[in-house]
């Protein structure tokens, strides 16, 4: 990789290659953010087609400044930085087909799953790139405009929303009409994070009456801010949260009480959303067989933590499934099904995030920036994340 770009009269170059994961019809950088690049002394080259699935033609790109490449390959060639979706991690299917292309020094920005798939990371950090994983964004403020995380979470919280009106066999709003009072549609939503919130706005702007349950109180008045009723358990939740804000993994018991208690409101709900999920582990299990049988048919469940195995013990990756008359969708990358938007909002992130990163044209990776820091992965051929280093201490110790 160019070391001084600006020195020697060259630019920083972002390859933008084309999504390769079955279905995945986003693209990492949308025209709207290639002029600010080229401002901050970048060049932009996209792989041709990149952006068709997501309604952005090559032509937009040439039209805003960027140059298109014949291939992939091409675009890895070229590219200094390359900016992904779905990286090889987060791409569990043809993501190991990109380690091939890549080359030592190069820079390497998207969704990588560190925490679940550790072994891509190893993977890319033998082919000595600088991998950055957007996932492990700080929470902080000024990350903010660079949260992809959140970003995609707020897609799949309102596109549950819609799959689930459109599965239902009844109205979400409540309607007064010559042929009688429709009551509106009762919404539980299981998870009280960025998508889970969302899901709650979604419903309430049909017209549902929305619920909302989360192992973190803090959340209660967010979700009651956005008109829905938080829904209280009677259990010891001091730990129900870590130093970035995410929910920690309970024990066992809290879970078997969790659902026991929460049996009664999903039998009460005609629509479930279910969002939990912890970082680096399998979803926590929050629906049984059994209560999905109390549901009313016609009932849906919409699981968006279906790719993490799901909240749902009926839940099947990836499918569609009818059990106890309960429609229940176990649809994985919820966010490729609104491409354009989603484009966008995480173009924003990806360009927010290299701006911090790249300083006239160079690379400047000041690892007393918390943002840098907290995302990097892999450099000079070393896995260097604190909590990936950790997980494989650990690791070790079990197998020894």
């Amino acid at each position: 990789m160019r070391t001084e770009p600006a020195a020697r009269g060259e630019v920083m170059i972002i390859g933008v290659p084309k999504e390769s994961f079955p279905g995945e019809r986003r693209v990492a950088l949308a025209p709207l953010s290639v002029p600010t690049l080229i401002k901050a002394k970048c060049d932009v080259i996209v792989e041709t087609g990149a952006g068709s699935a997501a309604y952005f033609p090559d032509a937009v790109y040439v039209e805003k400044g960027a140059k298109i490449a014949a291939s992939r390959d091409e675009v890895f060639k070229a590219a200094d930085v390359v900016v992904q979706v779905l990286c090889h991690g987060a791409n569990d299917r043809t993501g190991r087909e990109d380690l091939p292309l890549m080359r030592p020094g190069q820079v390497l920005i998207g969704f990588l799953r560190p925490l679940g798939s550790p072994q891509s990371v190893d993977e890319i950090a033998a082919r000595n790139v600088t991998a950055f994983a957007v996932e492990l964004m700080p929470r902080i403020t000024r990350a903010q405009n660079m949260d992809a995380l959140s970003a995609m979470a707020t897609v799949c919280g309102y596109k549950a929303v819609l799959l689930a009106a459109a599965a239902l066999p009844r109205f979400f709003p409540m309607l007064t009409t010559a042929a009688g009072t429709v009551t509106p549609a009762r919404v539980l939503v299981l998870g009280a994070g960025v998508a889970g919130l969302q899901a709650v706005a979604t419903a309430r702007r049909l017209g549902a009456v929305a619920s909302a349950y989360d192992v973190r109180p803090a959340v209660k008045e967010q979700v009651q801010s956005l008109g829905g009723r938080f829904l209280e358990l009677p259990l010891d939740t001091d730990q129900a949260q870590d130093a970035r804000g995410y929910a920690r993994a309970q024990d066992e018991a809290f879970l078997l009480r969790q659902r026991e208690l929460l049996g009664r409101a999903i039998a009460e709900s005609e629509v479930v959303i279910t969002t939990a999920t912890v970082p680096g582990r399998r979803a926590p299990l929050l629906v049984t067989s059994e209560m999905v049988a109390r549901m009313a048919p016609g009932s849906v469940i919409v699981d968006l933590a279906a790719e993490r195995g799901g909240n749902c013990e009926l839940t099947r990756r990836n499918e569609t499934t009818i059990e106890h008359g309960v429609t229940i969708f176990g649809y994985i990358n919820v966010a490729s099904t609104v491409p354009y938007h989603a484009s966008q909002m995480y173009s924003r992130n990806i360009t927010a995030f290299l701006l911090n990163l790249i300083k006239e044209g160079k690379l400047n990776l000041d690892m007393q920036d918390e943002i840098t820091r907290g995302t990097l992965v892999a450099r000079d051929g070393k896995v260097v994340h604190p909590l990936l280093i950790q997980n494989q201490g650990e690791g070790l110790s079990r197998v020894a």
